[in-house]
């Protein structure tokens, strides 16, 4: 067991490589897809459109991830997958450069398929890890954003600045830099992911059969969401996804719309995405220690708070303060429910079940990306916010029936 735990170190912490140098590809261009939307599309109530088609591209994706995942390891999925956002941000540049907004959606279709393939990568860091340990695993690996928080919106001033002399576009430079990005997480996982996750996942299993979910037949991804614990960790991922990105996608128009620049846009973006990842470590290790459901009632309540706050003023300080707690209850719903979720499967069924998973939260994100816009250009941004408050009431009361009855 103790070479299997010398593995599970190793590949955790290439995994959380890989996910620092993706999320600053993925936030990078985040900071600036509703701005771009709007200048490309020149209609405020599309500038949604960019991010609804990448979660889209990326819920449709998941599923398919979970198959891809089985059938060539996760180290080649993950190598694929990154490909993908190569030649994904590798057209929106393009497509900023001879201000195309239909090329612009085609570069975002790619760059969504390559994040749900980089999402999965926390699974696999669960399940080369003992059970005891997966709230950390998962945890150590999605804190890699925390590079990604700091990195990828402060890169869009100076990746402008570049560009611009080039006689394209500055909006375009952040594009380029999550090109460059992925390629070096590809090759950091084309490397260093040896020996592949899925077969230590299935050592892991052996030395921990009592801990196995369903160690009999497989079952099929609706059977086990009719489990309570699975059904619970899917609606509190879902919903907590979604609250995120109805305020998160909207916020940088919304500044910009009260004349701040990209300065001041990249630092409260770069407190949410801050908010997202650094405090996993915490997130983690409190859903190992108090357990899933106490994890997740904090990161709904969290979100609460966030999407009221966001409300009280459009200077540069509060709204870093709303957008930081955003993250910070999106982590806590998100840490503790891939955990929940994971306690709950065999090795046969984790990659299609968490890729139906992931499929889930992106409909849910792009059906929030989309109405952010519509939302906003209609009622404004203190309207998106309470309906925001609304939806993460419910994970919260699902979560605390479930506890009340287990």
């Amino acid at each position: 067991m103790n070479n299997l735990e010398s593995l599970a170190r190793k590949i955790t912490g290439i995994l959380f490589a890989q996910q620092s140098l993706a999320s600053a590809g993925f936030i990078a261009a985040a900071t600036l897809n509703s701005i771009v939307g709007k200048e490309l599309s020149q209609n405020p109530s599309w500038a949604g459109v960019p991010t609804a088609v990448y979660l889209l591209a990326g819920a449709f994706s998941a599923f398919m991830w979970g198959y891809v995942f089985d059938a060539i390891g996760r180290r080649g999925g993950l190598v694929t997958g990154l490909s993908a956002g190569v030649i994904g941000s590798g057209i929106t540049f393009y497509a900023i450069a001879i201000h195309s907004f239909a090329l612009f959606l085609g570069g975002m279709v790619l760059m969504g398929v390559a994040n749900a393939a980089v999402q999965l990568g926390r699974f696999a860091a669960a399940e080369v890890n003992k059970p005891e340990h997966r709230g950390r695993a998962i945890s150590n690996v999605v804190i890699g954003g925390t590079f990604g928080s700091v990195i990828g919106p402060f890169v869009a001033g100076p990746a402008g600045a570049i560009v611009g002399p080039w006689g394209i576009d500055e909006l375009a430079g952040a594009y380029l830099v999550s090109l460059i990005l992925f390629a070096i997480a590809a090759v950091v996982v084309f490397i260093g992911l040896r020996p592949d996750p899925r077969e230590i996942g299935l050592a892991v299993a052996e030395k921990f059969p009592e801990t196995v979910a369903g160690t009999g037949q497989v079952r099929r991804v609706l059977e086990i969401l009719r489990q309570p614990a699975a059904l619970v960790a899917v609606v509190s991922m879902v919903l907590g996804q979604m609250v995120m990105v109805l305020i998160m996608v909207i916020t940088s128009l919304h500044m910009r719309e009260y004349n701040h620049g990209l300065p001041d846009i990249s630092l409260v973006i770069s407190s949410h995405t801050f908010g997202m990842y650094a405090f996993s470590i915490l997130s983690g290790r409190l859903a190992d220690r108090w357990g899933r459901g106490l994890v997740i009632l904090i990161g709904s309540a969290t979100l609460v708070v966030a999407s009221i706050a966001a409300t009280v003023s459009v200077d540069v300080l509060p709204l870093s303060v709303a957008l930081f707690l955003l993250g910070l209850g999106w982590n806590f719903c998100f840490v503790g429910g891939s955990t929940l979720l994971a306690d709950q499967l065999s090795p046969l069924e984790r990659s299609r079940t968490q890729g139906f998973n992931d499929l889930l939260i992106g409909l849910a994100s792009a059906l929030g990306s989309l109405g952010s816009g519509f939302i906003f250009a209609a009622l404004g941004y203190n309207m998106m916010a309470y309906v925001s408050a609304a939806f993460a009431l419910i994970p919260f009361t699902v979560v605390l029936i479930w506890m009340r009855r287990k």
